[in-house]
């Protein structure tokens, strides 16, 4: 994408009067997710920190409590490497929020070790695609409730380095880390394509979309090299500030494709620098698999059987 000039630059000033609206946001305890749930609550945007770890996410929210003293910020308790705990969070805010405005599938992780969600599946993939798979459709009753309500999906720049390989979905005929990564990163872009489809045949009024943050510094990075991470660093701020971003930039294309409103449902946002790496939110492309009709399909029919989860539309 080329550079847009500065008067034309997309940022959290941006986002609109949120009064009356409830966010749910995974993994917003920390990093991108926090950073979204800190300018939704500034707006006036009911927030839901939705994490595992129930310190962390208690202390997110006191956190967002202390420097927005007006904010209405609320919790819920999700491991997405668990059916039964997506099953039982979704359960909880349905009971809470009957009609819910935006679901921020943000959490995720990134170049772990070869291990298995506590279903059997492996972790990247399961916990990036399938736990969210999962969430979307059990909230999706009150997402429909509410006519521009929006799922907004984070992916990645991986996902260019993903297969959809149906023969071998859990990896365990052969596991890299960095290719299980790109392959949870691409099923985000193809289940918010396959999504919107749904959703755009049955006339409903809740939209899809999918966004990425570039390269950004958040926890997400735990499992990089040393020298990865260290290269990443802002203290090397002035060599590297051409490729890596702060949490509060990679924020703005979620931010973007859950408030613009004119975004469009099935739409990708990413940043408008070199290679999408670094800048402010726009419209980019993704790649040519993932707007793969058949294997959104079939990826949509595989994570029905393999999380048990059917969509009312």
């Amino acid at each position: 994408m080329t550079q847009r000039g500065a008067a034309a630059r997309w940022t959290a000033q941006d986002v609109g009067d949120l009064g009356g609206r409830v966010a749910v946001i995974t993994g917003a305890s920390s990093g991108l997710g926090l950073e979204t749930a800190r300018v939704l609550a500034a707006h006036g945007a009911t927030v839901v920190l939705a994490g595992r770890d129930p310190g962390k996410i208690g202390a997110a929210a006191g956190q967002l409590r202390s420097s927005l003293p007006a904010a209405s910020v609320d919790t819920a308790e999700i491991d997405l490497a668990s059916l039964e705990s997506v099953r039982t969070a979704a359960a909880g805010l349905t009971a809470r929020f009957p009609r819910l405005d935006l679901l921020i599938n943000n959490a995720g992780v990134m170049m772990t070790p070869y291990s298995l969600t506590k279903d059997g599946y492996e972790l990247q993939f399961g916990t990036n695609h399938l736990g969210h798979f999962a969430l979307t459709g059990l909230l999706m009753k009150s997402l429909l409730a509410v006519p521009g309500s929006r799922v907004v999906t984070v992916s990645s720049n991986g996902h260019r380095f993903g297969r959809m390989n149906f023969a071998d979905l859990q990896s365990t005929r052969h596991y890299q880390k960095s290719a299980a990564y790109g392959k949870s990163k691409l099923a985000n872009l193809m289940f918010t394509y396959e999504l919107q489809r749904r959703l755009s045949a049955a006339g409903a009024k809740t939209l899809a979309l999918a966004a990425h943050p570039g390269t950004a510094r958040t926890e997400l990075t735990r499992h990089l090299s040393g020298m990865s991470q260290g290269a990443m660093s802002s203290r090397w701020g002035a060599l590297n500030s051409w490729w890596v971003q702060d949490a509060a930039m990679g924020a703005l294309p979620t931010l973007r494709a859950a408030t613009d409103p004119v975004a469009i449902g099935g739409t990708y946002y990413g940043p408008d620098g070199l290679f999408q790496l670094v800048g402010y939110p726009v419209v980019v492309t993704s790649s040519t698999r993932s707007h793969n009709v058949q294997a959104q399909r079939r990826l949509w029919v595989e994570s029905e059987q393999l999380t048990g989860i059917t969509y009312p539309v």
